[in-house]
């Protein structure tokens, strides 16, 4: 993350040609700053894929973590060694990828976000905290609107939401408003075992969903902490970036029994 120099252009909040997003003065996440984050959501998608899987096998086909797994592995693969001059470039190979390589209904909803995320800023080299925020707002809405689900129905939305609405309260500072939104993020998976899945596969169950955390929250919160270790990384002195969404069953079993 870095503060863009706008002394050559201040009229575009540029250095040279490539835009960032009109009156950034702060930090900003350029578009090495989300690959990085891709990488890291991938490796940690990875590390808990045994856990999403089996958060999935109480509630759906169980698939979860494999699927996450080998879709994000697909991306850091095709973004390696490629160039992408703006945020809209990424996302448009990110998306693509998880579409063709996620199965289940992850591949397309998250295929959905991260193609949402990019088409809302065309053009534009580094994101600040406005922007940042606008971009995940529009892939959540992709989402809603691919998967036809809002809030409290038990899906990856219960997560997302409500991080984003503490993002958007926390938007005075980029590294403030990502772990505001981590913060929420984790809180939501953690609260989604107390809803009746109302989508998908999950929906057949009814009551006997309750008391199980939805793994697509689950993943959505490993995706926020990726966010925290690479594109919040001018914390504070003194301020632990470092989290862990959690994975213990025992525990998210126990909160609602």
């Amino acid at each position: 993350m870095t503060t863009p120099d706008t002394s050559e252009n201040p009229g575009t909040g540029t250095s040279g040609t490539g835009a960032v997003p009109s009156g950034s003065g702060g930090p900003v996440a350029t578009v090495a700053d989300l690959v990085a984050w891709l990488r890291r959501g991938s490796e940690l998608l990875s590390e808990h894929a045994a856990e999403l899987s089996e958060l999935d096998a109480a509630i759906g086909d169980g698939d979860h973590g494999t699927n996450m797994k080998r879709g994000f592995a697909a991306v850091v693969a095709a973004v390696d060694g490629a160039e992408f001059a703006t945020v809209d470039e990424l996302m448009k190979k990110v998306g693509s990828t998880l579409v063709s390589t996620v199965g289940g209904a992850s591949g397309p909803l998250y295929g959905t976000f991260f193609l949402r995320l990019g088409t809302s800023q065309k053009g534009v080299e580094a994101l600040d905290v406005h922007a940042l925020g606008a971009a995940l707002r529009a892939g959540v809405d992709g989402i809603s609107q691919r998967g036809k689900a809002m809030l409290g129905e038990k899906t990856m939305l219960d997560a997302w939401i409500p991080a984003l609405d503490a993002y958007q309260r926390a938007a005075d500072s980029l590294p403030m408003a990502i772990r505001a939104g981590a913060d929420a993020a984790e809180q939501g998976r953690a609260d989604s075992a107390a809803l009746e899945a109302r989508k998908g596969r999950a929906s057949y169950l009814g009551e006997r969903s309750v008391g199980h955390v939805d793994p697509g929250a689950a993943s959505t919160a490993l995706l926020w902490q990726a966010m925290v270790e690479t594109i919040a990384d001018s914390a504070p002195s003194g301020t632990d970036s470092s989290r862990d969404a959690g994975f213990d069953l025992a525990d998210d079993e126990a909160a609602t029994s």
